[in-house]
């Protein structure tokens, strides 16, 4: 069974990247990197959403064209958001969403999902998978929504 090529999330830096093993890509951990690209990557705006920066860019992938199921979550929709209720209910919202793919495929069982704010500025989330084969992968992102108003 071929493994995908592994995403390392750097909380400083608030980004995913590949990494090396040796002269190959490193491999491994798909779930972990099914989750990051699905969180990490920018899901087309719905319609009805504000862009936040005001350009009007509802981003999202290109290969998404015409298909009901989109790549990635809405959470760069919150960029400018205020620190309040709401923005955490979208922020469980959006990851719910993002993450639902892996549900309807077969990957995990379910999912438990809290955001929560840290401190000012700072929303974070756990995530725990609940796996088809009874285990859990639990994964917890403090910093990664840093710069909230």
């Amino acid at each position: 069974m071929a493994t995908d090529i592994q995403v390392f999330w750097s909380p400083d830096n608030n980004q995913g990247d590949w990494q090396t093993l040796g002269p190959d890509l490193a491999t491994g951990n798909d779930l972990q990197t099914a989750i990051l690209v699905s969180l990490f990557t920018d899901r087309q705006a719905a319609p009805d959403d504000v862009i936040p920066d005001g350009t009007g860019d509802p981003r999202g992938w290109w290969g998404d064209a015409g298909n009901t199921t989109l790549i990635g979550s809405r959470l760069w929709l919150l960029r400018r958001a205020k620190q309040t209720t709401e923005t955490l209910q979208r922020a469980y919202d959006y990851i719910a969403e993002a993450l639902q793919w892996l549900i309807d495929d077969g990957v995990v069982a379910s999912f438990d999902i809290t955001v929560e704010w840290q401190r000012a500025t700072f929303l974070g989330a756990k995530i725990v998978a609940h796996q088809q084969n009874g285990t859990d992968q639990s994964t917890a992102f403090q910093f990664v929504w840093n710069g909230l108003t």
